[in-house]
Order: C-alpha cells, then structure tokens, then sequence
C-alpha cells in the first residue's frame, strides 16, 4: 500500500473571499499539489488577464490544476446553452493543464420516472462527454447531499452507466456522501476509473437533516468518518486528487495563506492515520 499516493489539493471556495491569484501563491506556499480552480474566480481573473498567465502562475507555484469547479450545467434545462459552456471550460481545461470538469446535478422536472430521468441524463451526459473528449477532458458529476436526484454515488453511477462514456464519471465529496447517509459499500462499489477527483472535509456533530455547507470543518476535526472512507479509497487504488473544500466563514475570515497551511496540515494528520 506504500506506493499508493493520494494527492493533496486544495479547492478555491475554502479561500472564497479571495482572488484567484491569491489562491494559487497561497496553495503552493502551503505545499500543495494540486488546486482545484473556482470557476467564477478564474472568469473574474481572465477580464484582465490571458490563460497563457493563468497557467503560468500555476507552474510558478509548482500547481497542476486538478479541475475546475463548479461548472455551469443542467441535464433538463438549457441543453445547447450547457453545451456551449461545457465546450468553453474543457477548452480552458486543457489549456490550464487539468484534465477534469466538475459539475452539479439539476432535478428533473415534476411528473418523470426516476429510470426516465437517468435515461434523459444518460443521454445528455453522453453528448457533453463527447465534447469534452475533443479537449482530452472529463466530466465529473457531484452528488449532494439530500439532492432529489443524485444524493449519492449509487444514483450518480446510474447515470454514469447510461451514458456508457469513458469521459464521463463522478467524484466524491465527504460532506455530500456524510449527509445523504450513504453506506460505506456504496462507496467501495465505486469503480475507481470513473472517480474523477475527490472533495475532503469534515464537519460539525449535527443532525444531518440540519447540516449546510457552513458546517463544514478541515479534515480530522469533525464527525465524519475519514479514515474508513478515505482507506476505501486507497485501498481500491485511488491516485487521483484530495481536494479540501470548506465553506467556513470562521476560516474565511483569515488571510489566505493561513488557511492554505491550516488546510495542509489538517489533510496531512489525517493522511498519517490512513492504512
């Protein structure tokens, strides 16, 4: 198990408040490996900005861009709109160095059959992947916790199998499967090819009913059982990215690279403990 190595990585929204910039010098002070890319901060830096300098400050900081995130997308809405979207992001994807969209789910509309909707999504999931395969990019679709549609990994790897393409796959976010209940057989009948990147974090002893993105916690601090879910992980041959992602405005209210090396340290004690 010495050989498997899971790559530290840190996700723009738990340095929310600041700008793009800041989170790549902050990540790569703090010794991480990867970022992943918060969309709306990556569009905010191209207004004055090009990719080419993007992607320079990526290699100055010694940073691969694990994805970016949250990508605009919609199985039941605006299909060729999301199209046109998905195409932009792998574009940028590709430039950046990152082989991976992430995505959220949308709910179908009232009055569909769940195998109806997972057919629809199928479909249309298949079309966005064949884009993204121009660009030598993949989907990754996130379950949320308690969403209508997809809350888990047994609902996302439905749609996964519908769409029946190598560039479509799903991820894994420790809140999300924490709060949707989901039972750690699920999570070991993940097919490792199709987990495309992974969402770390922990979070306040609460009612899982009454917990929100603000509860979230670093790594090691909260309820959630990390060791077991990430040991699943390593022990299936998971290579990919560790991505912290916390929405905390206790965390937010210190300067980025606090939280960077606050983050680091967390998913690293953490890390030890795994076997």
């Amino acid at each position: 198990m010495e050989d498997i190595k899971m790559k530290p990585c840190i996700n723009g929204a738990t340095t929310m408040p600041y700008t793009f910039e800041q989170d790549i010098n902050s990540a790569g002070d703090a010794g991480f490996e990867g970022v992943e890319i918060w969309s709306a901060k990556l569009n905010k830096f191209l207004e004055t900005h090009s990719v080419e300098a993007a992607k320079a400050l990526l290699d100055k900081n010694n940073l691969q861009a694990a994805a970016l995130c949250p990508w605009s997308f919609c199985f039941f809405g605006d299909i060729e709109g999301t199209a046109e979207a998905i195409s932009r992001g792998a574009k940028l994807a590709q430039q950046l160095g990152s082989d991976t969209l992430l995505v959220c789910p949308d709910a179908p509309p009232s009055g569909i059959s769940e195998a109806e909707a997972v057919k629809v999504a199928g479909t249309v999931g298949r079309r966005y992947a064949k884009i993204c395969q121009n660009y030598g990019v993949n989907l990754a679709l996130e379950p949320l916790g308690n969403h209508p549609f997809v809350p888990g990994p047994k609902q996302a790897l439905a749609i996964v199998e519908a769409a029946n393409h190598d560039n479509f796959g799903m991820m894994m976010d420790t809140f999300h499967y924490y709060k949707s209940g989901v039972p750690m057989e699920d999570i070991a009948a993940i097919p490792i090819e199709k987990l495309f990147i992974v969402h770390v974090n922990d979070c306040d002893n609460r009612p899982r009913n009454e917990l929100n993105d603000s509860h979230r916690l670093y790594t090691g601090l909260g309820i959630i059982p990390l060791e077991e879910m990430l040991g699943i992980l390593k022990r299936k041959g998971y290579q990919r990215f560790l991505s912290v992602e916390v929405f905390r405005q206790e965390y937010w209210n210190k300067p980025p690279e606090f939280i960077s090396k606050e983050a680091k340290q967390h998913l690293d004690e953490v890390l030890a403990k795994i076997i």
